[in-house]
């Protein structure tokens, strides 16, 4: 019974090591620097985070027209608000 024991203790101490292959992994995975941090929850990567409050009805109807394009809202409404600045970019230099 001594040596079961000892063997646990064993096998505890050892799942309580580093797995220094798992940290390497993890390391090679993550991006160099922290730019894509949300932390300040300003911004990610190169990008600004916005926050867009619609009404019920509205985030309804972005919803089921997301759904019926087999996409995100998220995806959607990110979609729509390049298509609408580059039409009003598109505006300007006509001006």
């Amino acid at each position: 019974m001594t040596a079961e024991i000892q063997r646990t203790e064993g096998e505890l101490e050892e799942q309580h090591l580093p797995d220094h292959e798992l940290e390497s992994y993890l390391a090679a995975l993550s991006p160099e620097g922290d730019a894509e941090t949300t932390g300040t929850g300003r911004r990610f990567g190169g990008s600004q985070v916005y926050q867009l409050r619609l009404s019920l009805m509205a985030n309804e109807q972005l919803r089921e027209i997301a759904a019926h394009n087999q996409t995100s809202p998220l995806a959607l409404a990110q979609e729509w608000i390049m298509q609408r600045l580059e039409w009003e970019s598109q505006q300007l230099r006509r001006r």
